[in-house]
């Protein structure tokens, strides 16, 4: 199985460096070192502390996909694409892993890992393990993983990221192509960034990441770990000088809870929804400039909620960190974890309050109270649960939202119209709360049905006459 995914790894490395073209020094004359200092100025000390502790991960997964002659068409797809025949092929991946515990935990990438059904991992002196993964975040792009056997090895020391200044000196470590440990430096370009689609919480740095650097280590000057890196924006596919790391307060979650024997990690419940403010929302607020989070609803439940927040409020502090985003604020509850405290400060009415959170899980409350409905008309059949905020947070739904949600749905609802997530508001204008009351409303006669539901954070209405 090594020699495979070795090989595997080899044939990457000898493409990227066929594809490569050297370079010779600049035409432009240098200026010389002036004293020894200069001369003797080196990042090494730093690479010797930190470079063993970063390792090659070598992956291997079975990807099963349909083969359909459907593909890519969305409606053909969605009619069909169950009854084709399905294929496996083998995907090897590369990426790197930082070692955060002697005894053998390794951190690295979901997207390295994720679904892995081999995987080796090569020490910087040459050692080789085989490794499972203990715990998977495919939302953080995290996940941990124990070397079998493996005792004293070196690990790294985390540093507080929000000690990080934009400027800062870094190094980044890992395994570029394949080709094998590679140091590259650079500063902190930006901190607070999220990825396109307004997810994460991420370090910039402008030091070389390519393919196979993700899980490698974003080192500061003291050879601590303040990132593991995660992704580039480029559109070549090499490195822009564009890179973002996974801060290490998320990182040292993540490892506590693997710890703890936990499969996933365990985020805090928010409840609430809110809006970042531009000028002008924050001129109508009499703010003096846009800063902060504008809450816009608090689930009753909600300890921010329960330490007197309500709608119209703007929180400019969470857990010592200012707020501008919501994976800011995401980000700011999930570093905490569950179980611990947060002060939270906020403006209401241009005065500054603060109160302690006590963060919990998303609640179960009320119960969901799972049902299949009865009746013989176009709800028959349909599997709903009462929506709390643990389900909504399972479902990918807001987490404020309330009422009834689609869990299931047989052939026939499906070529009704219905779908899992579907949140059903009303039927025949009975506005419906419970499963409890959506089951007898679904057993009585109607000549007509109009069922009124939220799909994908929009209201509509499926229609069925008698």
């Amino acid at each position: 199985m090594a020699r495979n995914l070795r090989r595997a790894g080899a044939a990457l490395a000898f493409a990227a460096l066929a594809a490569g073209i050297w370079a010779g020094p600049a035409a432009a004359e240098r200026k010389a070192p002036d004293d020894r200092a200069q001369i003797q100025l080196s990042f090494a000390p730093v690479v010797r502390r930190a470079a063993p502790a970063v390792v090659n991960i070598y992956a291997r997964k079975l990807v099963e996909r349909r083969l359909s002659p459907f593909a890519g068409d969305p409606f053909f797809e969605r009619l069909f694409g169950d009854l084709m025949p399905r294929g496996r092929r083998v995907e090897n991946s590369l990426g790197s892993g930082v070692i955060l515990r002697p005894n053998g935990l390794v951190v690295s990438n979901h997207h390295v890992v994720g679904g892995a059904s081999e995987i080796r991992v090569v020490l910087q002196d040459g050692r080789e393990f085989d490794a499972e993964v203990i715990l998977d975040d495919q939302q953080s792009d995290l996940a941990v993983l124990r070397l079998a056997g493996a005792r004293g090895l070196p690990a790294l020391e985390l540093r507080d990221s929000d000690a990080l200044e934009v400027g800062d000196l870094v190094l980044a470590i890992g395994n570029p192509f394949g080709v094998g440990q590679t140091v590259t430096s650079g500063i902190v370009s930006g901190l607070a960034r999220s990825a396109r689609d307004g997810r994460g919480y991420f370090i910039q740095t402008d030091a070389a990441i390519n393919p196979g650097n993700s899980g490698g280590a974003l080192v500061d000057m003291s050879g601590r770990l303040v990132g593991i890196n995660t992704m580039i924006l480029s559109r070549s596919g090499g490195s822009n000088g564009i890179g973002f790391a996974i801060p290490a307060e998320l990182v040292r979650q993540a490892v506590t809870q693997a710890e703890q024997g936990r499969s996933a990690l365990m985020r805090p419940w928010s409840g609430i929804e809110v809006q970042p403010l531009d000028e002008t929302l924050a001129e109508a607020l009499g703010l003096d400039r846009p800063r902060g989070l504008l809450v816009e609803r608090a689930h009753p439940l909600s300890p921010f909620a329960k330490a007197g927040l309500r709608r119209g409020d703007v929180i400019v502090r969470v857990a010592g960190g200012q707020v501008s985003s919501p994976a800011e604020l995401e980000f700011r509850l999930a570093a905490r974890g569950v179980g611990a405290t947060a002060e939270v400060v906020w403006l209401r009415d241009g005065n500054r309050r603060k109160a302690r959170l006590r963060l919990i899980a998303a609640p179960e409350e009320p119960p969901r109270d799972p049902r299949r409905l009865g009746g013989d008309g176009p709800l028959a059949g349909l599997e709903v649960i009462n929506l709390n905020p643990a389900a909504a947070e399972e479902m990918g739904l807001p987490s404020t939202l309330e009422g009834v949600a689609v869990v299931g749905a047989p052939p026939g609802a499906l070529a009704l119209g219905f779908r899992p997530g579907d949140v059903i508001l009303a039927v025949n204008g009975r506005k419906v709360a419970t499963t409890r009351e959506l089951d007898r409303i679904a057993r009585e006669p109607a000549r007509g049905w109009r069922i009124d539901i939220l799909r994908d954070g929009r209201a509509g209405a499926l229609v069925f006459r008698g």
